[in-house]
């Protein structure tokens, strides 16, 4: 049932859910709509506006692929849940609420004027985006949509329904996503777990000792994943497994939403390992005695001291951990856009090039990467569809 946007605000304030907002491009107006009727200090613990570029960056730990997506939005979103536990000082529950949006400004926009409002809980992650048509609202009209559409969103994550109208027409229709986290996924995220797994032995008790591991971001997979684990597991003579690591240094973990389209990519017959686990120093300790299924691009990374804080004392010590725990590197060529590189173009310290088998470029070598496919992705979103 709809209601005023105090009646909503009200109620927002009454529920025991704290939250964080971030806000970039637009929905500064629910901010001062939650701010301006009384008793923001009992759900609001922090707001940010990230508005330029680098800001963006900053919050993120990274440049996204695009600024104004579904799943920056996401992205900021999860960092804003990340820092309500920070700032939390109580057992409310907690969410990360956040907007990018791209809407009419003082010059001509050639891409479309939409926002997109993500929702991160420890159970749920949840998206609503919008595409407004050009022309048809001044820019105030369109921070009057993403507002509404920004404190729909905040209500949702207190228990209410989203009950303000947001004055839109049949052709504006508003996406909605939304991943509910299995506990398995929900304890991952917490750190109450440090391995879930998936595929054919899920749920089982096999030992994490001597795997053949692929790990990798897998957005998405494609044909060179598929043949580096075919080849692996002809040479290797075991079966393949995938493990992709939810929280990477200085990002927020990737959200639930990512974790089911990533894992679904896979054969159910395919065992596919979410882990937390975002270095290799960790992933051998997980994993002791693996092989792992790499590019030559990823082990030039493996031994470089400024992964480690610029220091080659540090990078040499977890080399050496590595080496000590009985992990193995299988390593394919790859085009890293400047040329073909493989394990022989590489200068390895001697802890790591022990360890170390190449697979030879005559056997096997595909030169697509997951971020051009992502880029051709995002062309074919511009050109018309909502991301």
């Amino acid at each position: 049932m709809a209601c005023s946007v105090e009646d909503l605000v009200q109620r927002i304030h009454a529920s025991p859910t704290r939250f964080v907002l971030a806000l970039s491009g637009g929905g500064a107006r629910a901010l001062a709509t939650l701010t301006g009727i009384p008793g923001a200090s009992r759900t609001l613990l922090e707001a940010v506006v990230p508005y330029s570029s680098e800001a963006i960056v900053a919050w993120l730990g990274g440049r996204p692929d695009q600024f104004c997506s579904a799943e920056t939005a996401r992205r900021m979103a999860m960092a804003a849940l990340l820092r309500a536990h920070k700032l939390a000082d109580s057992e409310a529950p907690l969410a990360g609420v956040a907007c990018t949006a791209s809407l009419a400004t003082d010059r001509p926009k050639r891409g479309p004027h939409r926002a997109h409002v993500a929702i991160q809980t420890t159970s749920f992650t949840a998206t609503r985006s919008v595409e407004l048509v050009k022309d048809r609202r001044g820019r105030d009209q369109e921070e009057e949509v993403v507002g509404r559409l920004l404190l729909n969103a905040v209500a949702e994550t207190s228990g209410h329904e989203p009950a303000l109208d947001l004055g839109l027409e049949a052709d504006e229709p508003v996406v909605r996503a939304q991943t509910i986290a299995p506990p398995s996924w929900q304890e991952l995220l917490l750190g109450k777990t440090e391995t879930v797994r998936h595929g054919k032995k899920a749920g089982g008790d096999e030992s994490l000792e001597n795997k053949v591991l692929f790990p990798g971001a897998f957005n998405p997979i494609h044909d060179g994943h598929r043949g580096m684990a075919r080849i692996a597991a002809e040479l290797l003579g075991r079966p393949v497994e995938f493990e992709i690591a939810i929280v990477n240094p200085d990002k927020p973990p990737i959200d639930f939403d990512q974790m089911k389209r990533r894992t679904e990519q896979f054969d159910r017959e395919q065992v596919v390992w979410l882990t937390r686990a975002a270095t290799f120093v960790e992933k051998s300790r997980l994993f002791p005695g693996a092989t792992f299924v790499v590019g030559a691009d990823t082990l030039r990374r493996i031994a470089d001291p400024r992964y480690y804080g610029d220091d080659a004392a540090a990078c040499q010590a977890a080399l050496r951990r590595i080496a000590a725990r009985g992990c193995r590197f299988l390593v394919f060529g790859r085009n890293t856009g400047t040329g073909f590189v493989s394990l022989a173009h590489l200068d390895l310290p001697e802890p790591l090039a022990s360890i170390c088998r190449e697979v030879p470029a005559e056997q096997f070598r595909v030169d697509v990467s997951s971020t051009q496919l992502r880029n051709a992705r995002m062309e074919w979103n511009e050109r018309g569809a909502l991301p």
